[in-house]
């Protein structure tokens, strides 16, 4: 059940990774400007989560005794605080993503994102004791040094209707995104570990609602305090792909969106949230060849440089991660090879 929860969440979470911010560019090319709607649109889709909480709501009520009362919510106060406090949070780091990737092409935007795993390594070892090991150090180098090299070449991909200011800013904001994401994703591992409650899919799920309806909530204040609510309907006249098109991928945008947040909570749940951040490092080639296909983005020396650098500090951590399973095993084994000799010659020494 937990390597099935796993494969569907790394599929999901796929899908959202390398379509969400493709989607999300398609907006700001074809004439969107509005990047607190942008925001809005990544947790806008949690709705389709009440399908699969009704789904276990009918089975758990089929399995109760009859007269049972069975409630539609499992979360209990102490996780509904911390979904809450997640989600405002979320809201803030998604308008930080969306502006980033207002102003920033795809596959930069997604290479800075991937520095993120050695934020997600730091915050882990402090929230919740994950172990540094020479691998993880070394991983988080390599990512921080592939983020720099691309922070030392900003001018060699801006797009040619965007000024130096919008540039550096959308890539200090991207920079500020992936930090604040490495602080969110310890923090829900932390939240699951002290809930004082039995987590269970269903629990993620709830969780998630929450989280996503909160950071929905942050979204629409900005949206009021931009003015994004007159502007949207002129915006979607003037859309360069047409109207109709401007609805079609502000709805896809939102369930592809989804998908990636579900994803990456139900990974948490299932793994660690160091696991979480890992797959989305995974991802960054498939990511980079896409922006490259749709959006004919340029692939300088410095991209295919903090591209292999990146990669480099992925397979470092990687490795360091297997071999630290393999040593916990051999050490279990080693212990319970112990306990069964030392229980053998009890017998003995007694006759």
């Amino acid at each position: 059940m937990v390597k099935a929860l796993v494969i569907i969440n790394c599929i999901i979470l796929a899908i959202g990774n390398c379509g969400g911010p493709l989607i999300m560019r398609l907006y700001f090319n074809n004439g969107g400007k509005r990047i607190w709607f942008s925001t809005f649109l990544e947790t806008a889709g949690f709705p389709v989560i009440f399908i699969p909480l009704l789904f276990s709501y009918i089975t758990r009520r089929r399995s109760n005794n009859v007269g049972d009362s069975t409630s539609f919510f499992l979360i209990k106060p102490r996780l509904l605080i911390a979904a809450v406090i997640v989600g405002i949070l979320s809201g803030f780091d998604n308008y930080l993503y969306a502006y980033g990737i207002a102003y920033l092409p795809v596959s930069t935007a997604a290479l800075i994102i991937a520095s993120q795993l050695a934020f997600i390594a730091i915050f882990s070892f402090f929230m919740v004791k994950h172990k540094f090991t020479p691998f993880t150090i070394n991983a988080v180098v390599l990512l921080t040094v592939g983020a720099a090299v691309l922070g030392m070449h900003t001018e060699t991909d801006k797009p040619v209707h965007e000024t130096h200011k919008q540039y550096i800013t959308g890539f200090l904001m991207t920079v500020a995104a992936a930090v604040m994401y490495a602080f969110i994703l310890p923090l829900v591992e932390l939240a699951y570990q002290k809930a004082k409650q039995t987590m269970s899919y269903t629990l993620v799920l709830e969780f998630q609602l929450i989280l996503c309806l909160l950071a929905s909530i942050v979204s629409v204040i900005g949206m009021f305090i931009a003015g994004d609510f007159k502007a949207l309907p002129k915006e979607a006249r003037e859309f360069k792909l047409g109207e109709a098109l401007f609805y079609v991928v502000a709805v896809f945008s939102a369930i592809i969106w989804q998908g990636f947040f579900l994803g990456a909570i139900g990974l948490i749940f299932s793994t660690s949230s160091l696991v979480s951040g890992i797959m989305i490092s995974v991802l960054l080639p498939i990511t980079e060849v896409l922006a490259v296909i749709f959006y004919h983005e340029k692939f300088q020396a410095e991209k295919g440089l903090s591209l292999a650098l990146s990669l480099w500090g992925f397979v470092s951590y990687f490795y360091g991660e297997i071999k630290s399973g393999e040593d916990k095993r051999r050490i279990q084994q080693e212990e319970s090879q112990e306990t069964e000799q030392s229980s053998l010659s009890r017998p003995i020494s007694e006759c």
